[in-house]
């Protein structure tokens, strides 16, 4: 029973499982459109940075991304050292988590899968990597006939907790039957609405922007480099249109007087 219990806890963390996207019943849902200018805030990827390593970082590690990387975001080390380190002491470490890989795989029967490219690894047909998380950390409900006690609508009958639950409080999903319309004998399971049943920390809008915070961490992480990547490539961009143009006269200049 110690195990069992101590497994739901460890779960609990896992916010982001290596489970592939599942179909809410009556057919997938259609995932929110993540607000993509978090990227580019430091702002908001900080607050992000401040939620994976309190709410995720306790079982799955992001083993390709080291503190010291956080600087890209406005972190100064005196303030990685103080506010998002943990399980190190060094500056210069990777993201590690302080669970063992025996404990973990004697517990959850796996070692967590690691979050460093978890947002790059999501996408699908109902949009970006970013999108899925979006749209899966918001949709967690109360559901009494699983064994954790949650269920989620873009990931239904989830084997893990809802790891931001104090932050969003606890809800129940509504539900109703309507015709199918593909078969008008037959009835299909249709989301409805959420009911609040007990207070988190934060008002809906709020949670939505600490989600949205956390996300743009994660699709950062994947990538740190891309947005110094894009601006380098539209520089590249230019100067090939000018080195094109240049070319272009060199070559009628060289060859004007041999025709």
């Amino acid at each position: 029973m110690k195990k069992f219990i101590a497994s739901l806890l460890v779960a609990a963390s896992a916010c982001l499982t290596v489970l592939t996207p599942a179909h809410a019943a009556g057919g997938g849902m259609a995932w929110d459109k993540f607000p993509v200018e978090k990227v580019t805030d430091t702002t908001a990827l900080q607050r992000g940075a401040k939620l994976f390593v309190n709410y995720c970082l306790n079982c799955h590690a992001a083993a390709f991304m080291r503190y010291n990387r956080l600087r890209d975001i406005g972190l100064t080390e005196e303030q990685i050292k103080a506010n998002l380190m943990f399980a190190t002491d060094k500056v210069g470490d990777t993201m590690k988590v302080a669970l063992d890989d025996r404990q973990a795989k004697e517990w959850l029967g796996a070692t967590p899968p690691d979050l460093t490219v978890i947002a790059r690894s999501r996408a699908g047909a109902g949009g970006s990597g970013a999108d899925y998380l979006y749209t899966y950390l918001r949709t967690y409900y109360r559901d009494d006939t699983k064994a954790t006690g949650w269920n989620n609508l873009a990931f239904p009958s989830v084997g893990m907790p809802h790891a931001l639950w104090e932050l969003q409080g606890e809800r129940r999903a509504v539900f109703e039957d309507v015709a199918d319309p593909h078969d008008a004998t037959k009835k299909v399971h249709v989301f409805k609405t959420f009911e609040q049943i007990k207070p988190g920390q934060m008002s809906a809008q709020d949670y939505d922007s600490a989600v949205g915070d956390l996300v743009a961490y994660l699709q950062w992480m994947g990538e740190p480099a891309q947005h110094y990547r894009t601006k380098l490539g539209v520089w590249v961009l230019l100067f090939l249109g000018l080195f094109t143009v240049i070319a272009w006269r060199l070559n009628a200049a060289f060859w004007k007087d041999i025709k």
